[in-house]
């Protein structure tokens, strides 16, 4: 009888991890479609983004955290953006370092006293700015309240109807906001848009502007490379067709501020404060039955700054496995729901199968088989099948990610620096993904336990950004 038991868990285990990679294909698969159809499109009216003259006006709402070493290289990567008309927001939340002093001096910001208006709730503001030399520039300076708070106080603040929320240690490539506005002139149905997060560890930037793409040296920041081509190529990719992307990155997101505000803005009780906002707005366009469009563009890129030690890397995942938990579970009625459409039938049970309870079901699983193999009461034959399928197939979805990015875009145009990428994508699966799969098990009880959330410190280099 426990023979009979074990052979079953065994297979449980082998049939999850199946199941996970190959549902993981399948969204590769038609994320290469979806992908070859995009690229053709832009082969059609050609590599420079399309410039119309009736492109609306947008907002770039920037929070700031103790971001001094970052913070000048990205304002000015955002004030020579090229779009017709926009404004920057840079909205300090409290910072304990020299991030205002910076941009007091380097932006020659003087006192601009203005009312706004209350439209969602934020902390305090204690002043506002604008620049002496750039005219679409200001800064509001408040009491600290968290990211989500800052970017509510931005919106707040915001005089355009369409809003682009990015992070301060970012840089948008110049032709980003140009491309991600295209589905809000496409279809008058767009509520969002957003683009692809790339690393910007070991590339030249220079003047605001990556110049050159290159790879870090350091390995955490490579293994993070190949993590989100992954995500983003074939991950957002294959969700879009069917209006069911449940995530678009706050470090690059463009949305519609009048449906923002019918939600009540950003959500500051949470950590995932992004993709909580994304899934209300699924939600609450399908309760009300209001047409609407969420979509993911590939080409326009955000460049950022990842973690290159340890503890950092390790409280971002688990904060962002908190975040994801705080979402899925707040808005389970989309799945439950007759008007859950892909986002509730599809895209949230897939999320929550395999993202959210994922990393318990891997842990255990890793545990189990290995142990059990130990203990003699797993067999070879099973402990083979089973790492062929959690990290045989593994290795194939980091490889098809990059070949992808080799098929699409190739950013990184040096042979040796894809070589080098394809050798990530084999290593990460011995050792890198089992690590991330314990932080994502410790957000998971940080969900659980219900702990006090907060910005996070972010160790951050500025040497991209120098």
């Amino acid at each position: 009888m426990s023979f009979d038991w074990l052979w079953w868990l065994q297979l449980g285990f082998i049939l999850y991890f199946l199941s996970l990679n190959g549902m993981y294909l399948l969204l590769n698969v038609l994320s290469m479609v979806s992908l070859m159809g995009y690229i053709r499109q832009r082969a059609e009216t050609g590599e420079i983004a399309p410039y119309l003259g009736v492109e609306p006006p947008v907002s770039v709402l920037m929070p700031a955290f103790n971001e001094e070493a970052t913070i000048r290289t990205s304002v000015r990567s955002m004030l020579q953006l090229q779009y017709p008309e926009f404004e920057v927001v840079v909205i300090n939340d409290g910072s304990k370092d020299n991030t205002l002093a910076v941009l007091i001096d380097e932006f020659e910001l003087v006192p601009h006293p203005e009312p706004l208006r209350q439209a969602v709730t934020h902390q305090p503001v204690q002043a506002i700015y604008r620049s002496r030399r750039y005219a679409n520039l200001r800064v509001i300076d408040k009491a600290n309240g968290g990211k989500a708070d800052a970017l509510n106080a931005g919106i707040n603040a915001a005089r355009h109807g369409l809003f682009c929320g990015v992070d301060a240690d970012s840089i948008l490539q110049r032709d980003s906001l140009l491309r991600v506005v295209q589905p809000f002139l496409e279809d008058e149905r767009t509520v969002a848009a957003g683009g692809t997060v790339r690393i910007a560890n070991g590339s030249e930037v220079r003047g605001g502007f990556l110049i050159r793409a290159g790879l870090p040296s350091n390995w955490l920041a490579r293994f993070q490379i190949v993590e989100y081509l992954r995500a983003f190529l074939f991950g957002r990719l294959g969700w879009s067709p069917m209006n069911a992307v449940l995530i678009i990155s706050g470090a690059f997101g463009l949305f519609d501020k009048e449906r923002v505000m019918d939600v009540g803005g950003y959500r500051t009780d949470t950590v995932g404060e992004d993709m909580e906002l994304v899934v209300r707005l699924h939600r609450y366009h399908r309760e009300k039955r209001i047409p609407y469009r969420i979509r993911y563009l590939p080409d326009p890129i955000c460049w950022t700054e990842c973690p290159e030690d340890l503890g950092t890397l390790g409280r971002q995942r688990s904060r962002w496995q908190r975040g994801l938990a705080e979402s899925l579970s707040r808005h389970a009625r989309l799945a439950f729901s007759l008007r859950g459409g892909a986002p509730g039938w599809l895209a949230w049970p897939f999320m929550a199968l395999f993202e959210w309870l994922g990393p318990l079901i891997e842990l255990v699983g890793y545990g189990f088989m290995i142990g059990g193999f130990v203990l003699g009461v797993v067999s070879y034959a099973a402990l083979t099948a089973f790492l062929l399928v959690a990290i045989g197939m593994g290795i194939l979805l980091s490889v098809n990610g990059l070949l992808l990015e080799t098929m699409s875009f190739r950013v990184y145009e040096r042979r040796r620096d894809m070589l080098r990428l394809f050798l990530m994508a084999v290593l990460e699966n011995f050792g890198y993904r089992q690590l991330n799969t314990l932080w994502r098990c410790r957000g998971l009880w940080q969900w659980f336990s219900r702990r006090k959330h907060q910005w996070g410190a972010m160790r951050r280099s500025g040497t991209w950004g120098q």
